[in-house]
């Protein structure tokens, strides 16, 4: 029997599935394997999803099931996407009128599918549109907009907003993450503009496709110049090689090109960047401004009155703005909960639990006990990073290997901090995420991985909060003179994009002066065990009379005992980044 969801059109045999392993073929029925079951319902601002131009800074109710029909590499939903069965154990089972009492109970404005694909839950997501509409609720998606025509003229109805994953513009693009063609998504987002429902599109930008993306803004343009474009840079996550990962100044130039294709363009996942606010078209003012809210997010900092600017031009949202702010707590809401998922994931790795079936009773646990609501607090501080290490392998049965990885860290991490103590200096350190005015919060564990190595970090002194951090001034960088400074190893810029930006903005610091910039190595500084690589590359480079790792053998000892591979040069940081590695003595 075909499946006629998705243009994968896939033949399910009986009692079979298809390419999405969501629905079976029963009774010559095609139906959900898991109807009405979710892996999160929580509350969020609408820009975490990511929307920019539909009703900002509203309190929605994001719902995700697991699963999809596509399977691209770097998934930032990997857990989900590609690994249902693994996550399949965390599912809950919610009747539609409880959602939507969740929601109203909540306060939120409306329902919103993401995370996964809503076309792997198509009849719990239109039966719970269906529902929401009763109660006065909007409903929106993410989704990849790869519906059948005729799937698609079902949920179109029950449709406020859609934001349309958008992989690239050509056939080629789409077979690569498994599909016939880029064909269905650009007739859907037509498809949806012409029925009145609000529409944004997210182009992924991976190093070396700007065609792709320059291509695919040029098709959305010929549907409608005012459909805002989200440049998402990619981020490797998975298996995806680091290097696909282009710079935030290539991001931002393409993002300046198709700001001359389509009225708006916006880039995310990328710290400290200007493009992520709404600039007025006639006068060149900042209309709304936002900052970068985590992967895939961002968050209004400011906002015109009714988002008029003042020469009298009025932003093309739709809904109005709210009054209030709601902020997520933790790591619970949008892509932080899949990064959540991501780092217990990370820690039974490295503890040797690879099978899906027990990674699934595992993760199912947890989600279930609630335990990502705490995460946030716990990976913050390295004693605490060990209990959950500690955690996760009773929970596993891996104790010993547990007892063996933690021995690893302790180890180095007690030699770190025994070692620094005896320096009679404490150089001041900033610790940057992207660009250099984005600024980590003050108790995130890469500040104190600077204090454990013998650092006096700045951005303690910094009292505003965002998530991972804040956007500064450069008055504010330049008062705190840091002697070194570190680009986080997640979402980075190369150190001379960085030191340019500095040039630029009058940004005029000791650490800049002297070059005295770095890299950390991707993964090395937060969400999972590896960073006490980063200790070790942070050490040596805050007090090179004291410290020399050589890295290269310190990162082959861990791959070796922990993920049972061998590995050969040390990891580089992208394609943009050479560290410098001690040898020791």
């Amino acid at each position: 029997m075909k499946c006629e969801i998705c243009e994968n059109l896939c033949e399910i045999p009986k009692d079979k599935s298809g390419k999405c392993r969501m629905y079976t073929n029963s009774g010559g029925n095609i139906v959900e394997k898991f109807p009405d079951a979710y892996l999160t319902l929580l509350p969020v601002t609408i820009e975490t999803v990511p929307f920019v131009h539909f009703a900002p800074k509203s309190k929605v109710l994001q719902v995700s099931t697991s699963g999809c029909n596509f399977s691209c590499r770097g998934c930032i939903s990997e857990m989900l996407a590609s690994h249902p069965k693994a996550v399949s154990g965390a599912l809950k089972r919610v009747p539609p009128e409880k959602v939507v009492s969740m929601a109203l109970k909540e306060e939120c404005k409306g329902i919103v599918f993401c995370l996964n694909d809503p076309i792997v839950s198509y009849y719990t997501f239109t039966g719970l549109a269906k529902e929401a509409k009763k109660s006065g609720l909007f409903v929106g998606c993410s989704t990849n907009g790869y519906f059948t025509e005729k799937a698609l003229e079902k949920l179109i109805p029950l449709l406020d907003f859609v934001n349309v994953g958008i992989k690239g513009s050509s056939d080629e693009r789409y077979k690569e993450c498994g599909v016939k063609s880029s064909g269905p998504v650009f007739r859907n987002i037509r498809l949806l503009k012409e029925a009145g429902v609000h529409v944004e599109v997210s182009s992924m930008y991976i190093n070396g496709s700007e065609d792709e993306v320059i291509s695919a803004a040029e098709k959305v343009s010929e549907i409608s110049k005012e459909i805002p474009v989200q440049v998402m840079r990619f981020v490797p996550f998975g298996d995806a090689q680091p290097g696909l990962e282009p710079t935030i100044k290539k991001a931002e130039d393409i993002t300046e090109r198709i700001r001359g294709i389509v009225n708006y363009a916006y880039l995310f996942n990328s710290p400290g960047t200007e493009y992520l606010n709404t600039v007025c078209p006639k006068c060149g003012r900042t209309i709304i401004k936002r900052e970068f809210y985590g992967p895939m997010g961002c968050r209004v900092s400011d906002a015109a009155k009714n988002a008029i600017c003042k020469c009298g031009f009025r932003a093309p949202l739709k809904g109005g703005i709210s009054e209030s702010q709601y902020t997520e707590y933790g790591m619970l809401g949008g892509y932080r909960t899949t990064r959540a998922i991501e780092m217990a994931h990370a820690v039974l790795v490295a503890l040797g639990v690879n099978d899906d079936e027990k990674l699934g009773q595992i993760l199912g646990e947890i989600i279930k006990e609630d335990f990502i609501r705490g995460l946030h607090d716990r990976v913050q501080g390295i004693d605490s990073w060990i209990g959950l290490i500690e955690e996760l392998s009773r929970r596993s049965g891996k104790v010993k290997k547990g007892e063996e990885l933690i021995d690893h860290i302790k180890t180095r991490v007690d030699y770190i901090e025994s070692e620094s103590k005896k320096s009679g200096s404490r150089p001041s350190v900033y610790y940057s995420m992207g660009y250099p005015l984005f600024a980590l919060n003050a108790e995130r564990f890469e500040t104190n991985l600077v204090e454990t190595a013998g650092g006096r970090c700045v951005n303690k002194t910094i009292k505003r909060k965002g998530k991972p951090g804040v956007n500064i001034s450069a008055d504010e960088l330049n008062s705190m003179n840091p002697e070194k400074i570190f680009i986080s190893g997640f979402l980075s810029s190369p150190a001379s994009d960085f030191i340019d930006y500095c040039k630029k903005h009058n940004i005029a610091v000791e650490a800049v002066k002297s070059g005295s910039v770095y890299n950390v190595p991707a993964g090395w500084d937060f969400g999972s065990p590896r960073w006490v690589l980063g200790l070790m590359y942070i050490a040596n480079k805050i007090h090179p009379e004291i410290f020399s790792f050589d890295l290269k053998y310190e990162q082959q000892e861990f791959y070796k005992k922990f993920y049972g591979i061998e590995t050969g040069e040390i990891v580089r940081n992208r394609d943009f980044s050479s560290p410098s590695v001690g040898r020791t003595g």
